[in-house]
């Protein structure tokens, strides 16, 4: 008799997951280089009974099994600030944070009191050898070049860590717009790095809210259909206790 409560409730977790991703989405349509994020959700086949091997009266229940990631790149926004930059291209900046290496689109650097690149959340950004890019005191001007060499007029300091990934769906939100990489990737050959400019969010808010007024009517169509059968077993129970 619960089943369609079962299943219901089901439904409810996935919209509530599903609503705080496109919330997210939408608190990040002003942060650089973030991509949009968009649920998985597939059909879960349960037997009330408890027996795993072809179920005769399965339930059909909804199962969120992860997230996949807008690939289209962010408009390009010219700043003119020397240590931002945007990448044309495939490839994600290297990160160095206190789980190891991490990805991110996000270019708009700054220089930390150690006079080190980091980014905006103040993550040491990665040279090509993986340790930080560090930029003398006292320099006149800090140029970058579209292969990612840092330069002063003192002279090199670094390379821009750039790396490329045969399936970028396989990169892992993993907080202060950063991913982690289930599988090492490559040196970038298809990627071009603009100085001066950084990379916007991918997020269109218009679809965005769209899509959470579409949830929260989908939310209150559940609860809906939760309540009535609620109240079925409610009369249920009630007319068959009279008849005892």
């Amino acid at each position: 008799m619960e089943n369609t409560i079962y299943v219901g409730l089901s439904r409810q977790l996935a919209l509530q997951e599903h609503m705080e991703i496109v919330s997210n989405n939408i608190a990040n349509m002003t942060t650089a280089g973030y991509r949009g994020q968009n649920m998985m959700f597939s059909e879960y086949l349960s037997d009330p009974r408890g027996k795993v091997d072809n179920p005769k009266d399965p339930l059909s229940m909804v199962l969120d099994y992860g997230q996949y990631q807008t690939t289209r790149p962010g408009p390009i926004k010219n700043t003119g600030n020397p240590l931002d930059v945007a990448l044309s291209g495939p490839g994600f900046f290297g990160v160095q944070t206190p789980d190891g290496l991490q990805y991110t689109r996000a270019g708009n650097f700054a220089l930390n009191a150690n006079g080190e690149l980091v980014t905006a959340a103040g993550l040491p950004v990665a040279g090509s050898g993986g340790g930080a890019i560090v930029v003398p005191r006292g320099v006149r001007e800090v140029k970058i070049a579209e292969d990612g060499t840092v330069s002063t007029d003192q002279g090199q300091v670094g390379q821009l860590m750039i790396t490329e990934f045969d399936n970028i769906q396989e990169l892992d939100p993993a907080g202060d717009n950063t991913y982690k990489a289930k599988n090492a990737g490559r040196p970038a050959t298809d990627t071009k790095v603009m100085q001066g400019m950084v990379e916007g969010s991918n997020v269109q808010p218009v679809v965005e809210m769209t899509r959470m007024i579409e949830i929260s009517r989908e939310y209150q169509a559940v609860q809906r259909m939760l309540q009535t059968e609620h109240d079925r077993q409610r009369t249920t129970i009630q007319r068959l206790s009279q008849r005892t």
